[in-house]
Order: C-alpha cells, then structure tokens, then sequence
C-alpha cells in the first residue's frame, strides 16, 4: 500500500488537539495551502505549521486553472468570495493534482487525499479524481498513527 499524504481543510485542523497538531505523524504526513495558513494565524502553534506548508507554486497556480475551469458561471458551492467563504477550497485540491503529477512517476509514490468536512469540496475532488475523506473518516483511518 502506498504512503498517504494529507491535505487539510481548517474545518479539519481546527478539530485536531494541539498535542496531535505537534505529533510527528502531523508532520510528517499532512499539509496545509498556503491558504490554509492564513485561515489558521489566529492559532496558538501555528508558527509551527510552516512545517507543514503545501506552497504555491506556478505548478499549483496551472492546477487551479484546472479546477476553476470546472465551475459553471454564477456555481458558488465550491467557492463565493462575495461572501468571503471557500478561499482556500480550490487551493485544496489544486494541492492534491499537484503532488499526484509529482508521484505519479514513481513506482510507490503517495497517495494524496484531502480531508475536509465541506461537502463542496470532496464533491470537486471526486470529480477531479482525487481521493477525499471526511474530518471523522480521517480520525478512523488514522486512528493507529497518532503518537501524541
């Protein structure tokens, strides 16, 4: 079984324990956008999530090209900036295309999967081909790995 990488939505780190934000599972298995980043400065660690920073590449900016081409005009499930909701949703998976091209030459490379309770997006992903799971799918999944 290949290796899973995960990509968290802030509705899924805002859940996790400091103690489990701190874990080497933590970081050495998930990441957070750079967008993501943003949403979570208000956190008490969160100087310790550059760590984990998934960056915005030019390769990540082409893959939100790929997925903001999907949106159908006026579609505001997945992101409605008007209302300042779903910012960093396209990034998520712009994130998640990105680190598949990356692995998808190596023979045992990981298996990325973004993690968010946001319906909206784990739909785009689905559509997208990218793996998704809920905040709880993740806990139960990962369950063995917290070392905290």
């Amino acid at each position: 079984m290949n290796e899973e990488m995960y990509l968290l939505d802030n509705n899924v780190l805002s859940h996790l324990a400091r103690a489990q934000r701190a874990s080497a599972f933590f970081h050495e298995h998930c990441y957070l956008p750079t967008e993501i980043l943003h949403e979570a400065e208000g956190y008490p660690d969160a100087a310790s999530f550059a760590d984990v920073e998934y960056p915005t590449t030019a390769s990540v900016l082409k893959h939100l090209g790929t997925v903001m081409a999907t949106l159908a005009e006026g579609d505001t499930t997945l992101v409605n900036l008007y209302a300042n909701k779903g910012a960093a949703d396209p990034m998520l998976i712009a994130c998640a295309l990105n680190g598949m091209e990356e692995a998808a030459p190596l023979l045992w490379g990981p298996t990325w999967v973004i993690v968010s309770n946001d319906k909206a997006v784990r739909a785009k992903a689905t559509e997208l081909g990218v793996e998704s799971s809920t905040r709880e799918e993740f806990l139960v999944r990962t369950q063995d790995k917290w070392q905290v």
